[in-house]
């Protein structure tokens, strides 16, 4: 991590996210006095600090430098600002028996870069550190920041890499370096379930249930209490069970792959198990079938690797030795984005290894642990990006704004703080996501990240790649256009059966891919694999120069590089002296490879022929080497060492036909407002016909295609906007201007110009960009896969370390299940939470017109309310399917919402009306007494305040239960809207059911006139009154059902309130579209605008002729 100095603490950076470091020092004085507050507090304070560990910090310790710390405070530098403590500890190396005196400069590690050296205090022999998010920090003395270790420099060059750790480490070094970055292992712990029920328990709303308890149990309410009781019990027995899971499931699924690393490597001469590998160390690959347990460096031979646990594709990729470059700059930088070729990643497993000419393959270990690519997407998944999602922030604030909206009203009556807040609120919240998980399983769609199914559910944005995602994985040879003379030959069509007669582009077809021979099968991409098929050759195991038999040997192999956008590879013919190289890749780059003369006058206009028809074209070259001997062919490094002056041999035509499924998921898409982006290595005419096949871009759209370049000498950067060839210009001069009715399609150099030097244009173009092609990984990271709020990957696995989400439908349908399903489950949540927000209220006006007679609902009747009523409804309202279209629109993202709000308020405002009446209408009847039966209720806490509270049988309770609890019944049913998000409430047959039994038990209860159910439920008779009720409950719920279907679900109307008091989404998104919808002069059509040297602005430039493209 980079480290930037401010003021008196430090900015931490991490890919996972950013923290400000503040350095404390605990004091004996403060933390004495801490004590007795504890004491005191009978621990409610430190329960406090237990909730707000900066608080903690605050009161215990003194700020100080980081230099003199024993404990930081970092706080996240995102919008949530949450703090964490971390301990500073020790490393003591004085154990180890080091021979400081021996080095001439000092030095523990030979590596001088190295921040170990900068972080030992001599003579102690000390290294202070820290350890965040699974990643361990030490503290540099000399530059007084903290520094990640457990990698190898980057600043390392290719030289450096060779030079310095070539020969493997030191057992001193090991030593030191072992202690120091810790050991190399990926363990997830499978949390103890009393440290889950511990941390459960503590919650602050078990914590003011524990209060409520307490309370109710002292007012006489046992069963009723005890009833709560198993619920809490029930409740987190259920969270810590989900939580118990989800831990074994990741354990597991780590657990797999490093027991499959725990094989015995060859450290020089020794064997030595993975657990003990330090940066630095040389591992010796020898056989096949190694997983490797650390991220390492190929700098001898090669191998052939399976990165399916990284990437989802259980494809061989070919790996290359770091090239024995002798210059300065660090070995990434000098290999582009293409160093990853050079990598063998943890987690991932060999299949193969080719020795070189110095003996067998080599690899240094660059990274250990979670330090590894293995490593972060586990932190990934153990700690998610979080996000600005505020359901469960809002749920808080709603229960204490409802608690303290009371204690502020009647301070005397401690019993009505607890009334408004219903204890079946941590069930509720997690049954719709839970439920949404267990169809989503079903639908073979499997999630170890639960909390992202609500996110799903505000998803309007998909990005999708092309290749197997949008088309088909294979691609069928359509046949292959030989050059010759500079011009283009006929077509061979592969169609027809005629084999492909021999020659170079059959050679080049033949010899230039990546597949290999495994257990006798031919495996590779799928590419590769067709092209090799079409040349009706076969494939051996490696064969001997002078082997008597006619093939064609590869020496040499450059494997392709989506940043090279190319392969290569040097071949020599059996029985033949001459060595020959060949490429394939993108026609544009292997083009530019090729003398002039050969490439044919007619290549671009015979390129688009086929790109615009969506075909995938690769071009071929050749060229016949002189390099002398095999030794010569061992010592290439680089391919721009060979690849020059080629001869341009053709192009290859290959058919990617979409999926059946691709376009009718993407028009579904389209029809519910959801954005679709093509995110593709593939050619951009390519990525844009296939977007126009499968309508991502509709037919009468126009897609303006932009062309960024470089400064060149004195000219500086200079981005064109041209409208794509075969769009009108005077139909393009109309309809363009209209915000919807364009799509930018671009390629990934234009992409990281843009990015560079035309910044202030890029939140523009993305509004409508549509198409990015010729991506590179790291581009496709930049723009999607960083930003994304969920990810899904097509993969045969149950789960994958590489995705939230894991899908066996091996094609797009599953992201339209997904949104359905989110959406489902986020009104669902949001409606248990309105009913329970409501079920309070409704509970506390009862009881507060009851305070009014000094009386208070029975035992049995909390009982029923709370167990019988609410809980199976807030069991059984989220068992509701999702709907199986998806709506042009989202669900509301908040709680605190007018939607919301209004709903509450109004539902609110009828029941106060239909309580307030029913409890003065009650007083109106010619047989009402105010009398009660039973005895009064002393309770030794409130007795002094209200000496003569009853919960006897009395007229108003006998009135105010029944209307409360089938108010609580007619607001399930009013909450449980289907359509558009949910099924109809029929369809969820157990929550119906249940609906129907609760309001038979109350209509029983009300009508039965039997006096042992009347005196257990602490009601009296009524005669006519029960009667006289059964209208007015009637009327509230048409009401009710009219109120929230016809007004508060009516988005014509609140879409028309939004427009008269002129409110506008607050989005960045929403802003950038209605600017541009404004701006007249947008988008830009065929026109080159030039950045300004160092002000990321741009002009226009005057002179440019406004030409039609030929």
């Amino acid at each position: 991590g980079k480290q930037v100095c401010k003021e008196e603490h430090l900015i931490l950076n991490e890919e996972f996210g950013s923290w400000e470091i503040f350095g404390y020092k605990t004091q004996c004085s403060r933390k004495a006095l801490c004590i007795v507050g504890y004491i005191l507090s009978c621990g409610v304070l430190l329960l406090l600090f237990y909730w707000k560990p900066a608080w903690d910090v605050w009161a215990n310790c003194a700020p100080c430098s980081l230099q003199e710390a024993d404990l930081v405070l970092l706080r996240t530098t995102d919008e949530f600002q949450r703090y964490t403590r971390k301990k500073v500890t020790w490393i003591d190396l004085s154990t180890l028996t080091l021979s400081v005196s021996d080095k001439p400069d000092g030095l523990l590690i030979a590596d001088k870069d190295s921040s170990i050296n900068r972080a030992i205090m001599k003579p102690e022999l000390k290294v202070r550190c820290i350890q965040v998010q699974k990643i361990r920090y030490i503290w540099d003395i000399s530059a007084k920041q903290f520094h990640k270790v457990g990698s190898l420099e980057d600043s390392n060059s290719c030289y450096d890499v060779h030079q310095k750790f070539g020969a493997g480490l030191t057992r001193e070094e090991q030593n030191i370096r072992r202690l120091v970055c810790g050991p190399n292992a990926i363990e997830i712990e499978i949390r103890p379930i009393w440290k889950l029920l511990f941390k459960e328990i503590l919650n602050p709303f078990y914590v003011f249930q524990a209060f409520t308890l307490t309370l109710w149990i002292t007012q006489g309410y046992v069963e009723y209490s005890v009833a709560i009781i198993i619920l809490s019990i029930i409740s987190i027995s259920l969270t810590v069970f989900d939580l118990r899971q989800q831990s074994v499931k990741l354990h597991n699924l780590v657990e797999e792959h490093n027991r499959l690393t725990s094989f015995g490597l060859t450290l020089g001469c020794k064997t030595l198990e993975s657990h003990f590998l330090v940066p630095g160390d040389v591992l010796v690959l020898e056989g096949k079938k190694l997983s490797l347990p650390c991220d390492a460096v190929l700098i001898d031979g090669g191998c052939i690797v399976n990165e399916g646990m990284l990437t989802g594709e259980s494809i061989p990729v070919t790996k290359t030795a770091l090239p024995h470059a002798e210059n300065t700059m660090p070995w990434k930088t000098h290999s582009v984005e293409d160093y990853r070729r050079h990598v063998l990643f943890c987690g991932t497993e060999i299949i193969q290894t080719k020795p070189s000419g110095r003996g067998p393959a080599r690899a240094v270990v660059l990274q250990t642990g979670f330090n590894t690519a293995k490593g972060d997407l586990v932190r990934s998944i153990l700690y998610p990006k979080p996000m600005n999602f505020k359901l469960y922030r809002d749920a808080f604030k709603f229960i204490v704004g409802l608690a303290q909206s009371v204690s502020d009203t009647i301070t005397m009556a401690l019993l009505l703080l607890t009334v408004p807040v219903p204890p079946a609120i941590p069930a509720a919240l997690t049954t719709a996501i839970v439920y949404a998980q267990r169809r989503l399983k079903h639908k073979k769609i499997f999630c170890i990240s639960p909390q992202r199914i609500n996110i799903c559910g505000q998803i309007n944005l998909v990005c999708f790649d092309k290749t197997g995602t949008l088309t088909e994985d294979g691609l069928d040879l359509w046949g292959v256009i030989p050059s010759g003379e500079s011009r283009f030959q006929n077509v061979h069509s592969f169609t027809s059966g005629a084999p492909l007669p021999w020659g170079p582009v059959c050679a080049a077809m033949a010899s230039c891919h990546s597949l290999v021979l495994l257990d006798g099968k031919i495996q590779g991409d799928p590419l590769d694999l067709k092209m090799f098929e079409g040349t009706n050759w076969q494939q051996y195991v490696p064969i001997p120069v002078a082997a008597p038999v006619e093939g064609i040997v590869i020496l040499h192999q450059f494997p392709f590089s989506s940043a090279l956008q190319r392969m290569s590879v040097v071949t020599q013919e059996v029985g033949k002296n001459q060595y020959d190289l060949y490429m394939k890749g993108a026609p544009e780059m292997v083009a530019s490879f090729c003398r002039p003369e050969t490439v044919p006058a007619d290549f671009v206009k015979e390129l688009k022929v086929y790109t615009m028809q969506g075909f995938r074209v690769i071009a071929l070259a050749h060229k016949a080497l002189d390099v002398g001997k095999d030794v010569a062919v061992d010592t290439l490094t680089e391919p721009t060492d060979v690849e020059s002056g080629l001869a341009f041999l053709g192009l290859l035509i290959m058919e990617n036909r979409l999926k059946r499924e691709t376009k009718p998921v993407l028009e579904e898409l389209n029809a519910a407002r959801i954005r679709s982006v093509m995110v593709t290595g593939d050619n951009l005419q390519t990525a844009v016909t296939v977007a126009k096949n499968s309508e991502m871009i509709p037919e009468s759209s126009q897609v303006i295609l932009i062309d960024a370049k470089e400064p060149d000498g004195s000219t500086p950067a200079s981005i064109t906007w041209q409208l794509m060839e075969g769009s009108k210009q005077a139909a393009a001069e109309t309809n363009v201007r209209d915000v919807h009715s364009h799509h930018f399609a671009m390629n990934g150099k234009s992409y990281q110009v843009i990015v560079k030097h035309f910044s202030s244009l890029l939140p523009k173009i993305l509004v409508n960009g549509t198409v990015f092609a010729r991506m590179s990984p790291s581009q496709k990271s930049s723009l999607a896969l960083k930003a994304a709020h969920a990810g899904i990957s097509l993969s045969e696995q149950e789960a994958s370390v590489a995705s939230p989400f894991t899908s066996q439908i091996p094609n797009i349908e599953c992201v339209p299940e997904l949104i359905r399903e989110g959406r489902a489950a986020l009104v669902a949540s949001f409606a248990v939470f309105k009913y329970l927000t409501l079920y309070g209220l409704i509970q506390f006006i009862g009881t507060l017109l009851l305070f009014w007679q000094l009386q208070i609902f029975g035992n049995y009747q909390y009982l029923i309310e709370d167990v019988v009523i609410t809980l199976l409804v807030c069991l059984t309202m989220s068992l509701t399917h999702a709907y199986p279209k998806l709506a042009p629109y989202r669900p509301p993202g908040q709680l605190i919402s007018p939607t919301l709000l209004l709903s509450v308020v109004l539902n609110v405002c009828f029941t106060t009306t239909i309580l307030f009446g029913g409890f003065f209408l009650v007083k109106q009847q010619p047989w009402y007494s105010e009398t009660w039966l039973g005895d009064g209720c002393k309770d030794p806490v409130l007795s002094p305040l209200l000496p003569e509270l009853s919960t006897g049988q009395s007229y108003e309770g006998t009135t105010m239960w029944p209307l409360a609890t089938i108010n609580c019944i007619i607001i399930a049913f009013v909450f449980s809207k289907g359509k558009p998000f949910r099924k109809p409430i029929y369809t969820n047959y157990i929550f119906s059911l249940f609906l129907l039994l609760q309001l038979g038990i109350c209509v029983f209860l009300l009508f039965a006139d039997i006096a042992v159910v009347y005196r257990g439920m602490e009601v009296r008779r009524k005669d006519s009154s029960c009667f006289s009720m059964s209208p007015t409950l009637a009327r509230c719920l048409l009401h009710k059902w009219k109120e929230e279907d016809l007004i508060l679900q009516n988005r014509l109307l609140w879409l028309l309130i939004k427009k008269c008091f002129g409110f506008r989404s607050k989005s960045q998104y929403r802003k950038w579209q209605r600017k541009l919808a404004m701006d007249p002069t947008w988008p830009p059509l065929q026109r080159t605008d030039f950045a300004e040297n160092g002000k990321n602005e741009i002009y226009t430039n005057p002179a440019y002729e406004h030409g039609e493209e030929k």
